[in-house]
């Protein structure tokens, strides 16, 4: 069972929430979490890099002097990869990079990040955010008061364009609904920021 204490905006403890852990399951499942990573940043990748072999390129394919007592090296054509302007020797051609996971997969990965940052005391718990305007000093200086300095995630229970508009602007920082939050996000982040609903409703966002 963790418990963990709930901070406001401030910095205050202003109470504790508590979860069961047995939610995350029983450990850090590290090579299926490796794996659905890889699988995450492979499925980011265009694949569009493209370059001309040898007889792509544009030119004649004449031999360009005779093949001996030139005193020069023996060449068949122009469009060689040995030359300026030739084609490439093994070239990268587009193609498609996705790897293919399932959703139990996924959630199992997702349950793993999330022990990791738990057992290894990366979360901080902050009451729910609420904003009547955009207000990146403010956001800026609740993260100062929480004592974070690095890379953050947070995870709140609904999409809030106002908060958004107001973290946008801060390098490193991220926030995604709790509906959104997938291992890589996780574990991309140094710290990771819930809000105290997000934690009492943990069962059903990993379920």
């Amino acid at each position: 069972m963790f418990e963990l204490d709930v901070h406001n905006e401030n910095g205050d403890v202003t109470g504790s929430v508590r979860f069961d852990e047995s939610i995350l399951g029983e450990k850090v499942r590290t090579r299926l979490l490796q794996q659905v990573l890889v699988s995450y940043m492979a499925n980011r990748r265009q694949g569009t890099s493209s370059a001309k072999t040898v007889g792509e390129v544009k030119g004649s394919g004449k031999k360009p002097f005779r093949q001996k007592h030139t005193g020069r090296a023996r060449q068949g054509q122009r469009r060689a990869n040995v030359h300026v302007g030739g084609g490439i020797a093994f070239p990268p051609k587009p193609r498609d990079f996705r790897q293919r996971i399932t959703k139990s997969m996924r959630r199992q990965a997702l349950k793993s990040a999330l022990l990791s940052k738990f057992r290894d005391e990366e979360v901080t718990v902050i009451e729910p955010l609420s904003f009547d305007a955009p207000k990146t000093k403010r956001v800026a200086s609740m993260l100062k008061a929480l004592g974070i300095d690095e890379s953050c995630l947070l995870a709140v229970k609904d999409h809030s364009p106002l908060l958004h508009k107001s973290l946008r602007n801060i390098p490193k920082v991220d926030v995604v609904t709790a509906g959104d939050m997938n291992a890589l996000a996780v574990i991309g982040h140094g710290r990771l920021v819930l809000t105290r609903e997000v934690v009492e409703n943990l069962a059903e966002v990993v379920k």
